[in-house]
């Protein structure tokens, strides 16, 4: 970057390159912290935002697979659509959701972050309101493929929010926390379901009246995303003191806060780095199990033999094992600096244990059955830790909103993939989908060795080559990449 070289060999640096913090900064006279400051600073934080990055990402990964209860509750039948058109409603959401990431993280910089968040989760609420009217395949396409654009903005916006707030050393556990939505997503779905079995109506189905209750409830969350939850620490409701501190602590990160203006130039500083392919490889192959088990869980259980009330309450533990994994993935990484080892550990227990268990038991061994479909769902906690990888390791906003773009194609391809890996031809046991599961999840394993073993080496590398180097005052809000920075270390 020939603006930041200059800066380094004493030259003024442009406008462009300052992060929005430092301009903030050099407004406001500086004020100290103490460690009582910071610890009621964070505490008002999670307060604050951490409920609503929870509500929208619950939410968001409800609304998504409120499709895969609405199955088990007769929308085949009533719809007249096949069970391959329905693996293809799973499908066609995450190729659109695939499809809008480089423009939805484009927009994320240029625009307000959290109004923007917050008028997609708007939009998506509309969307899922509107399946209780669909009543053939091509509405309910049309549906899926709209839900899938409105809903790429939630995961990297989320990120972008966490880095913005949280210390490197915070940001799992505050990752962990909005993720586990994806477990409580699955116990709320779980009883609605069973409760809305019992609801009989000539005028509504139990499943459009699902539809309706929680498109409607998105949209007010949506609507509170707007108003409560801040762009950034610059434009937040804190006061002068507070948002001060808030970005001062952040000094440590050496990721920046925001910067508004694209560069192309860290584009290619992402597509040409190491870690951004390895962690692609991790996340394409932890997502496919994660995709087949979000997309066919009911309809896996419903295969043991159960009926579809007793498969909405044997969906419950699904969501208890998702949410205690994803708690404990956070608070485990946060207190032990680690996130690799935690991801092996999880994919050990949930993709090779629980996929085998899934695979190989016999088919009228319901409880290793049953026991191996739950410990699956620990696979998808090792998510939220990819993601803290990617809000501590990518510095320059335009390169980490880059990355939170690739590591969201790399979850969509995961998940296009797992779905079709059910096949009506293989009913009720699927044998070659959860023979996949294992197999994806083994790759999984091994690339996320190679990416600690990266890590290690190239921070012992910047240890070698630049053993003193002289700190430039600032220097932390310049928007210079990882690679950039010679200051900067990995997290692994």
């Amino acid at each position: 970057m020939e603006t930041d070289k200059a800066d380094q060999d004493g030259q003024v640096l442009k406008a462009t390159d300052i992060d929005g913090a430092l301009e903030y900064l050099n407004q406001e006279s500086t004020t100290t912290m103490t460690e009582i400051n910071e610890k009621a600073l964070v505490r008002k934080l999670d307060l604050t935002i951490v409920p609503l990055m929870w509500a929208c990402y619950n939410l968001q990964y409800l609304d998504k697979t409120l499709i895969n209860y609405a199955n088990v509750m007769g929308l085949q039948e009533d719809t007249g659509i096949t069970g391959n058109q329905f693996s293809l409603l799973a499908t066609l959401f995450y190729v659109t959701y695939l499809a809008f990431e480089f423009p939805t993280g484009y927009l994320m910089q240029r625009l307000p972050t959290a109004k923007y968040l917050g008028a997609n989760v708007i939009l998506w609420g509309l969307m899922v309101t509107l399946n209780s009217a669909a009543k053939n395949w091509a509405a309910l396409a049309t549906l899926r493929v709209l839900l899938g654009c409105f809903e790429s903005a939630v995961a990297p916006a989320l990120i972008l929010v966490t880095s913005m707030w949280y210390k490197r050393s915070e940001q799992p556990a505050r990752v962990g926390f909005w993720y586990v939505g994806t477990g409580t997503g699955t116990i709320i779905g779980a009883l609605t379901s069973f409760g809305f079995q019992h609801y009989e109506s000539e005028v509504f189905t139990p499943w459009q009246i699902m539809f309706l209750l929680f498109g409607l409830i998105t949209i007010v969350v949506g609507i509170l995303t707007v108003i409560f939850l801040p762009d950034s620490p610059m434009k937040s409701r804190l006061t002068r003191e507070e948002k001060i501190w808030a970005i001062e602590r952040l000094r440590e990160n050496q990721t920046g806060i925001e910067n508004k203006h694209f560069k192309m130039y860290q584009v290619r500083d992402c597509f040409t780095d190491t870690q951004t392919w390895l962690i692609a490889l991790i996340t394409v192959t932890m997502s496919i199990p994660n995709g087949a088990v979000s997309s066919y869980q009911a309809t896996i259980i419903k295969g043991f033999g159960y009926t579809s009330k007793e498969t909405a309450l044997l969906s419950i533990p699904s969501g208890v094992i998702s949410c205690i994994a994803v708690i404990s993935a956070g608070v485990c990484s946060a207190k032990f600096n680690a996130r690799g080892p935690i991801i092996i550990i999880l994919l050990l227990i949930g993709g090779i244990m629980g996929g085998c268990l899934l695979a190989f038991s016999d088919s009228d061994n319901k409880g290793a059955l049953l026991a191996g479909n739950y410990l699956t769902n620990a696979i998808g906690a090792g998510l939220p830790l990819i993601y803290s990888y990617s809000a501590a390791n990518y510095a320059g906003h335009t390169k980490k909103v880059t990355m939170n773009a690739v590591v969201l194609i790399s979850f969509c391809l995961g998940n296009i993939i797992g779905p079709l890996t059910f096949r009506d031809a293989d009913k009720p046991m699927y044998l070659p989908a959860k023979i996949v599961i294992v197999a994806s999840t083994a790759v999984a394993l091994a690339a996320t060795a190679a990416l600690m073993t990266y890590y290690k080496w190239e921070n012992s590398r910047r240890d070698r080559l630049y053993p003193v180097i002289e700190h430039k005052e600032n220097s932390e809000f310049f928007d210079l990449t990882d690679r950039e920075n010679k200051e900067f270390r990995y997290r692994w």
